[in-house]
């Protein structure tokens, strides 16, 4: 009997104790860490902090899923992790030995990378359920006292479409509450340019997501570092292709979400041989551990370099999609150790994405996520906002029935059916049209 311990209990920590319960059987031991008792599904943080969710609708309860599934589950998190050990130390000062380790952490907030950044200084953020729900009140704030904003992503970070579905959402509840002509709004990213999303772009997302800020009367600033952020001023340099500074903005705004940099959380953070300088765990083509091959590690926390030099720091996002799919190749290849096998299992590090903006959207699928490319694909339409929402509701009933069943790539088939599906009956109408 081996006792495998998953170190994370969002998305890819989740998933991956579903999996490795429903692999595995009963005859080894299967536990979670986790900071708290509760998934939150964080691409609904958005909606929650426009109003449109409440916390219990996008939260499960993983007690009593874990019970009913045989999974043991440590709710009050990892202080640190001793890999020549195999032991986690637990923040009530227990610990959790392992006979193998999956690192499924996500990432820590660099907030404090930049001055007045972050929701205990002066900007508002969607990252986590708590800082969505403070997020709320500002935007309640906002409506009754109209004034400017600026969202969009710094340097360093890689999850930029949440970014750009925060900005469309906001014009929209502010489009609803009869305010928007009072409400200036500049969205600054760190992007080379629109839609570039770290991954170089995908399909035409520069062309769908420029047109859709232009639609929305969203100005916008690429290549910016921001330097600086105060109550009601940003300070951003933005930067010519060799990094010089090619003009300083200040501006203004009484509303401001950026998203951060990540970085390695601080249980793993500064594990020699574990992590990269940033606190990334390095792994090999089979998800695993060169220095500690008893560990692996799945999602966010994982090492990527990024797609290509830009003038900006830009990181590579870990779509759902990858993350999937890293967390099917790991549980394989543990069921295969146990078994004294090799591992053979690859992540295809695809990607998938359904970017809601209120009430149209952009979707884009890319096969491999890291270009070139078999698939590279985007498109736009109302169609997106309601795909969104049906993955949401799906997605949640999966974690709270403890399915392993993997989704992402059946959205992904789904979303290009329908792109072909509207080929065809444009081509049907062309045939068919009066001359």
């Amino acid at each position: 009997m081996a006792n495998i311990v998953v170190l994370g209990a969002g998305l890819g920590g989740t998933i991956a104790a579903y999996q490795l319960r429903d692999q595995l059987g009963t005859e080894h031991v299967v536990s979670v860490i986790g900071k708290g008792e509760t998934f939150s599904f964080v691409p609904s943080n958005p909606w929650v902090a426009v109003g449109w969710r409440d916390q219990s609708s996008v939260e499960v309860d993983l007690v009593s899923v874990f019970r009913s599934h045989n999974i043991k589950f440590h709710p009050q998190g990892a202080s640190r992790l001793h890999p020549v050990e195999r032991r986690i130390e637990l923040a009530d000062g227990l610990s959790v030995s392992y006979d193998y380790l999956v690192i499924a952490t996500g990432p820590d907030l660099a907030f404090d990378e930049i001055e007045g950044f972050g929701p205990t200084a002066d900007t508002h953020s969607i990252c986590q359920i708590d800082h969505a729900l403070e997020t709320k009140k500002a935007v309640e704030a906002l409506i009754d006292n109209p004034g400017p904003v600026v969202i969009g992503a710094v340097q360093g970070a890689s999850c930029f479409g949440p970014a750009y579905e925060f900005a469309f959402i906001l014009d929209k509840v502010l489009r609803d509450a009869k305010v928007r002509d009072r409400v200036p709004m500049t969205y600054i990213t760190s992007e080379p340019y629109i839609g570039h999303l770290g991954l170089d772009g995908v399909g035409d997302t520069k062309g769908l997501l420029e047109g859709q800020l232009r639609q929305h009367h969203i100005k916008w600033i690429c290549n910016a570092r921001v330097e600086k952020i105060g109550d009601d001023k940003i300070s951003v340099s933005e930067l010519a292709e060799d990094g010089t500074v090619l003009r300083a903005h200040d501006i203004q705004s009484s509303f401001t979400m950026l998203l951060p940099a990540f970085r390695g959380v601080e249980a793993i953070r500064g594990t020699a041989g574990l992590t990269n300088p940033r606190g990334f765990v390095i792994i090999d083509k089979h998800q695993r551990s060169p220095a500690f091959p008893e560990i692996f590690a799945v999602g966010v926390c994982v090492a990527i370099p990024p797609i290509g030099p830009t003038a900006v720091p830009v990181g590579v996002p870990k779509t759902g999609f990858m993350i999937e799919s890293m967390v099917t190749a790991t549980v394989r290849n543990i069921a295969r150790l146990l078994k004294n096998e090799t591992p053979d299992a690859q992540a295809t590090w695809n990607a998938v994405c359904l970017a809601d903006f209120g009430d149209t959207g952009v979707a884009f699928v890319a096969k491999p996520q890291i270009p070139p490319r078999n698939v590279n694909w985007s498109s736009s339409g109302a169609w997106v906002h309601a795909a969104k929402v049906g993955f949401e509701k799906y997605y949640l009933h999966k974690m709270r029935a403890g399915t392993a069943e993997p989704i992402y790539e059946r959205l992904a088939l789904h979303a290009l059916g329908i792109e072909k599906l509207k080929e065809i009956n444009i081509e049907k109408t062309q045939t068919t049209a009066p001359k």
